[in-house]
């Protein structure tokens, strides 16, 4: 796969590059005449993604036609441009009211390609970077996104607990981050909800608490926690063989922070940085944690197994303690958690919590702007009594069978108590089907919506 720097090119290289005019339907007849004339020939009725290649005099590509977005929202439809037209150099002549930043990065989401296990794709067209956009910012969220995208797609063969620690490291040494692990049995003082659920597995794939800190230790607090599972059975609770099959998505949460990370250092925001990830496998073997089994969490809570695949919350839980003790400026967590989620919302929008109303005002906002769509739901008090139990402090199950997504994060905000801020991003990690700067497979939903809100909130050092 191509490097994103080879595919967006610095502005001060459009020599010979052929021009993008993106185009409304009613802008048609305010072409150049050539181009006009051509369009009528065609047929082009400039839709919305529709492209039209528009031949010089000498029969060669002289300008390419695309129809803009039908409104002006802010979009990475033109992302869908890379792999559209034929190879070569491209710059855009009219960007026909879309955003210029969102273009190029669209385009380079757009060019990424999973080829660990098969031949690439041919090679993306080349764009050559707008003038007035940052391209070392453009480049920086598409390779964090590549990074997610890449994670998630990698079968848990190639990527286990310790493979996804490795991949942190690599990360850390790009940066000067530190890392620390914690792995297999000494988890179970300290992290004994992430010890329980990743027990069952092989001592070559134990279960790991990495935790990567990056920034001065005096700046503004940020952490990330990320959930790992690297692929779920269901443990005990076992799933169908349909319910497996993407399971290798399930640490989409910790590529998800990771991204976010990325971009984080690599704009030098001004923030002592930590990202806690729950590393672990949920198999089945006789050391397997049991349904009705009673586990002291880190933060003293003691949890009722009422489900050995609701695992994700448990692993979340131990990280969100050990996060909330240094009682960060900002906590935020993400992870494929819930399919109730999904049913709500379906698989393009994350499912957002957070019980700050301002917080959840610009992260909205964010969104918009981003093109990176999450909607809040709420973290509804009264549906804690579902999770009573009459053994421990609690149950990691609802009894209803309603608002899986709701109960969930209220089980998780148990364990946030000194973070003035906490966000809970609740989000598929896959696009089910292509669309213009999301090809189909593993994604990082709402990252880049986070990272502008905290681009804005935190600033550059």
């Amino acid at each position: 796969m191509p490097n994103p720097q080879e595919i967006l090119l610095p502005a001060d290289a459009d020599r010979n590059a052929t021009p993008i005019r993106l185009v409304h339907p009613g802008a048609l007849e305010a072409l150049p005449a050539h181009a006009r004339a051509w369009a009528r020939t065609s047929g082009y009725e400039a839709r919305a993604g529709e492209v039209l290649l528009v031949p010089g005099e000498d029969g060669a590509l002289a300008s390419v036609l695309a129809g803009a977005p039908e409104d002006d929202a802010p979009s990475l439809a033109t992302g869908a441009l890379s792999r559209k037209l034929p190879a070569g150099l491209y710059r855009f002549a009219d960007m026909g009211g879309a955003d210029a930043a969102l273009a190029a990065l669209g385009w380079l989401l757009e060019a990424y390609d999973f080829a660990r296990y098969r031949e690439e794709k041919p090679a993306p067209a080349r764009l050559i970077c707008p003038r007035g956009v940052k391209r070392n910012d453009v480049l920086g969220q598409a390779r964090a996104m590549w990074l997610a995208r890449d994670l998630i797609n990698t079968p848990v063969e190639d990527l286990g607990p310790a493979e996804l620690a490795g991949s942190v490291e690599e990360l850390a040494a790009d940066f000067g981050a530190r890392v620390n692990i914690t792995t297999g049995k000494a988890l179970a003082k300290d992290y004994p909800l992430v010890h329980a659920v990743g027990r069952a597995a092989t001592e070559a794939r134990a279960p790991r608490l990495i935790d990567l800190t990056w920034g001065a230790p005096d700046a503004p607090k940020l952490t990330l926690v990320g959930k790992g599972v690297c692929f779920d059975t269901g443990g005990l609770d076992i799933k169908p063989a349909s319910g497996m099959l993407l399971m290798k998505k399930d640490m989409g949460g910790a590529a998800a922070v990771l991204a976010l990370a990325r971009m984080v250092m690599g704009a030098g925001l001004d923030v002592r940085l930590r990202v806690l990830i729950p590393a672990v496998e949920n198999v089945i073997s006789a050391a397997a944690f049991r349904p009705s089994d009673i586990i002291r969490s880190r933060a003293g809570i003691t949890v009722e197994v009422g489900n050995t695949d609701a695992e994700g919350r448990l692993v979340l839980a131990d990280a969100l303690a050990a996060g909330d003790e240094e009682a960060p400026d900002m906590l935020i967590d993400m992870a494929t958690l819930t399919g109730a989620a999904r049913v709500a919302l379906g698989a393009q929008i994350a499912a957002l919590f957070t019980a700050d109303d301002d917080l959840a005002k610009a992260l909205a906002q964010a969104a918009q702007a981003q093109d990176d769509p999450m909607w809040r739901l709420p973290l509804w008090r009264p549906y804690m009594e579902e999770m009573r139990s009459p053994v421990a402090d609690t149950s990691n199950m609802g009894t209803s069978g309603h608002g899986g997504a709701i109960i969930a994060a209220l089980f998780l905000s148990r364990f946030v108590k000194n973070a003035p801020l906490w966000a809970h991003i609740d989000q598929s990690g896959w696009n089910f089907s292509a669309r213009p700067g999301r090809p189909k497979g593993g994604e990082a939903l709402a990252v880049r919506a986070l990272f502008a809100h905290l681009k804005a909130r935190f600033g550059g050092k």
